[in-house]
């Protein structure tokens, strides 16, 4: 908080009367923001709306599902005001954490892992024969933000092709993007699929029974977007049946996942939970993210990560 307080000198700073226990936890309604031009956190959408004042949210995650609807895109646009996320602060964690899963699966690692907790057998030519490079291999990207963005830049030196569906279709170095009527081809050919993709109307249930059916036989499903967009009884259904060779998931539609939840003894599937964007020093790149916009705002320059 002192580094927020020295950053913000130069402004009048105010705190909401009831602290979120969690950046994923909902704000709700604050007296303090009807004073309010400028918003960081999670304040409540519908406040935000009601609110000509206010003329720039920054909400703390990557994720703005509580704000992805029409009325508060149209009213902000409507009135010039502006709405960020700091999704380029989660960029690097969540790339980072899709590609060590990549390399601990290519490399045998998890399988070696368990053996060691258990008879501790020496499957000297298994492990070997079982490993795979990444070189040469395909992946696909649901989603090509700035976590879609990083993680293509981090396979880059692997020699890797890399495909990307998005809703724009402009084009990106190194990187093909593949247009939505073509995704089953893509999944086909696909050794990973990686699901970047945020949850609104459009990409629940994304990844379903039909598209799982079009994987690549053996090939290995990641999440680190959002556990609404994934049918999780078909995405058991394709572990179960050796469609999917592996799946590696951050995220689930229900959190915590239930100890019961049979994705936990799925065979080959790796769970995390909800810790792809973490690291030691987040709050202070939120806050160094925050304060950056701060002053390009007072400015009238071009915000970071700015959504509306």
């Amino acid at each position: 908080m002192r580094r927020l307080e020295e950053g913000t000198r130069a402004h009048h700073l105010v705190y909401a009367a009831t602290a979120s226990t969690s950046v994923l936890a909902a704000g709700r309604p604050d007296p303090g923001l009807a004073q309010a031009d400028v918003a960081f956190g999670q304040p409540d959408p519908a406040q935000c709306i009601s609110l000509p004042r206010l003329r720039w949210v920054e909400v703390t995650t990557a994720g703005y599902t509580r704000y992805d609807t029409p009325e508060f895109r149209e009213t902000f646009a409507a009135r010039g005001a502006a709405f960020s996320n700091v999704s380029t602060v989660f960029a690097d964690p969540c790339a980072q954490h899709v590609l060590g899963m990549m390399l601990a699966l290519g490399r045998q690692l998890l399988p070696s892992y368990r053996d060691q907790l258990g008879e501790r057998p020496w499957h000297y030519e298994q492990r070997r024969y079982d490993s795979r490079l990444l070189t040469g291999q395909t992946v696909l990207l649901l989603g090509f933000g700035a976590i879609g963005r990083r993680l293509a830049e981090l396979l880059a030196p692997f020699g890797m092709t890399v495909l990307a569906v998005r809703r724009q279709a402009r084009s990106e170095r190194g990187v093909r993007i593949i247009a939505e009527e073509n995704v089953s081809s893509a999944l086909e050919v696909a050794d990973h699929v990686v699901n970047i993709l945020p949850d609104n109307a459009s990409t629940r249930n994304y990844v379903n029974a039909r598209r799982l059916s079009c994987c690549k036989r053996g090939a290995r499903f990641y999440n680190v977007g959002r556990g609404t967009t994934v049918d999780e009884r078909a995405l058991l259904e394709a572990l179960q049946s050796g469609r999917l060779g592996a799946a590696y998931l951050d995220v689930f539609e229900t959190e915590p996942l239930p100890p019961a939840h049979p994705l936990w003894t799925a065979p080959n599937c790796f769970i995390t939970p909800h810790t792809g964007g973490g690291h030691h020093n987040q709050d202070e790149r939120i806050v160094e993210h925050f304060l950056h916009n701060l002053a390009a705002f007072t400015r009238g320059e071009t915000l970071v990560d700015r959504i509306v």
